[in-house]
């Protein structure tokens, strides 16, 4: 007969309460306290970003947005992603007992390094991803001033 005794420790029920994820459980299934869950409803709009010598390359995750529904803004070194995503309404046999997608608008900004010539930018848009091409202005580096 083995006998495996686990050490006493007092402590490691209290250890393993997280307040934070027992309050999520508790109000996780209850369809009247839908503003509780708003916080991770309004996802940003995600971006992946690279550059090379001449330019800033862009893809931002925008599913089920229409490429109508949605405006880039460049203002120097500012670029602004503004997306509208619209409800589709459904009515099926009954009402809505839950939704867990976000209708609405999103924003996204940015300060680049470097001013972007706007009159050479691109914008493309396909299966849900948006593709910037955002060139560089040229001599548009920035400036250190020498310290007299």
């Amino acid at each position: 007969m083995v006998n495996s005794l686990m050490p006493f420790s007092s402590l490691r029920d209290i250890a393993r309460f997280d307040p934070f994820r027992e309050m999520d459980d508790f109000f996780q299934d209850y369809a009247a306290f839908p503003r509780l869950r708003m916080g991770d409803a309004a996802q940003r709009i995600r971006v992946d970003m690279s550059e090379n010598e001449q330019a800033y390359m862009l893809r931002a995750e925008l599913p089920g947005v229409q490429k109508e529904d949605i405006k880039v803004a460049i203002d120097g070194n500012q670029v602004s992603i503004t997306a509208e995503v619209k409800k589709e309404e459904q009515h099926e046999n009954g009402n809505m007992v839950r939704s867990e997608r976000y209708y609405g608008q999103q924003y996204r900004s940015f300060s680049l390094p470097q001013e972007v010539d706007e009159s050479k930018a691109e914008a493309k848009c396909h299966d849900g991803i948006l593709e910037l091409t955002l060139p560089k202005k040229p001599g548009g580096g920035g400036r250190t001033l020498q310290i007299q």
